[in-house]
Parts: C-alpha cells; structure tokens; sequence
C-alpha cells in the first residue's frame, strides 16, 4: 500500500493509528509514573484529533461534542487525577523495576505484530483505514493488558485499563465513522465514574498499606481477635 496514492483523510487517520499504537508501546517501557502518565495524556490527545478529523471529514458533527469530552477527561482530568496520587504519595522520584524490560518490550512489538496477523485475514477486502483501525486497537488492547500485568503500581494498571479503552473507542470512531451521539455521552460518563472510582480506590489502598504497590496486598491478612 502507498500511502501517498491515499486520500488526505486515510493519511491522517492511518498517521494517527501509527501515533496511538506507538504510545501504547512507549507506556510498557516507562519506570516512572510521572512520564507514564504523560505519554497516555498523549494518546488521549491523539484521540481527540482523530475524533475532530473524523467530524471534519465526515461532516458528521455530533463528533465534536465526543472530541471535546475525550479533552477534557483523557487529556485533562484523567492525567491530572492520577499525577495528583502520585505526588501525594510521594511516588514521583521512584522508579519501578520492570520484572525483564527486555522481554516486556519483545512481548510488546509481538503483540503488534500478531494483531496484524489475526485481522489481516479478515478485514483484506475493506479499506486501509478498516484493517490499520482494528489492528492498531487490538494491538493498544493488549498492550494495555500486558502493562496491567507487567507494572506492580495501581496506577499503571489504571493507564493500562484507561489504554483498553482507548483503543476500543478508537476502533469505534474510526471503523463505524461515528458512533450514535447517545452512545458515545455513555461512554464518556462510564470513563468519567471509574475515575471516581479509581480515586476512592486509591484512597483506600494508601489508608490500608501506605502504598500503591499491589504487591503488598498480598501480604494482607486477618487479624485474629
């Protein structure tokens, strides 16, 4: 496929999904949560570039509603709740020790890699954007579930979910040309309750262990009367 021979549209979107994917392999790489954060405050503003470039094109307009609302809970909100925990958990200046970083990154590229092997199959009579899409969304799904698996801190296993989702609602915007508006007001309220949620979660792991290493929950145990 040339890429140049495409219509200004299919660049874009096939740039973006090049982007999103890249970000998710660079949050599996990151020690700090600080620069963890940072880099899906990226993603989540890829996403909303994509989305306002989809309304454009598309001439579809309800998508801007969806792109401001992925501004101000993915690039904004979201990233500022999360870097607020760990500065008042004093997590700024540490750095987590990545079981095998090597392997993380292999496990990460071949993730990619079989995401294209799987779809490619299927989707191979549609359009570039179709195929590059669903893959770069399969792939961000699971390299969010390896960064979930990967990291001890709650945090990141909160990125790595936020990540899922991200691709998801990419795979969304970009393979159906627009979700119904009431369907994508749900979506942004779902993410915008489990961040609540994850701040009362976090709150309640710190009271109880004074950390947000999951690791130590492990170690949690009755105490006997």
């Amino acid at each position: 496929m040339n890429i140049e021979s495409q219509d200004l549209y299919t660049q874009i979107i096939l740039s973006m999904a090049a982007l999103v994917g890249l970000t998710s392999f660079l949050m599996l790489g990151q020690g700090r949560l600080l620069r963890l954060i940072f880099v899906f405050a990226i993603q989540g503003l890829l996403l909303t570039l994509t989305t306002a470039v989809a309304a454009y094109s598309l001439d579809n307009h309800h998508l801007y509603i969806s792109a401001v609302l992925t501004l101000a809970l993915k690039v904004i909100f979201i990233p500022w709740m999360l870097r607020n925990e760990v500065l008042k958990s004093n997590l700024h200046r540490d750095v987590e020790a990545l079981g095998n970083q090597t392997a993380i990154m292999l496990g990460g590229a071949s993730l990619m890699v079989f995401s294209y092997y799987v779809l490619h199959p299927i989707v191979q009579t549609t359009s570039p954007v179709m195929l590059n899409a669903l893959a770069v969304s399969l792939s961000v799904v699971l390299l969010g579930m390896l960064l979930m698996i990967s990291h001890k801190q709650a945090i990141a296993h909160v990125v790595g979910f936020m990540s899922i989702e991200n691709g998801l609602f990419f795979a969304a915007i970009v393979a159906t040309k627009g979700m119904p508006m009431v369907v994508e007001l749900g979506i942004a309220f779902d993410v915008l309750v489990a961040a609540v949620l994850f701040g009362i979660f976090f709150f309640h792991i710190r009271s109880s262990i004074d950390s947000l290493d999951v690791d130590l929950m492990n170690k949690l145990n009755e105490v006997d009367k």
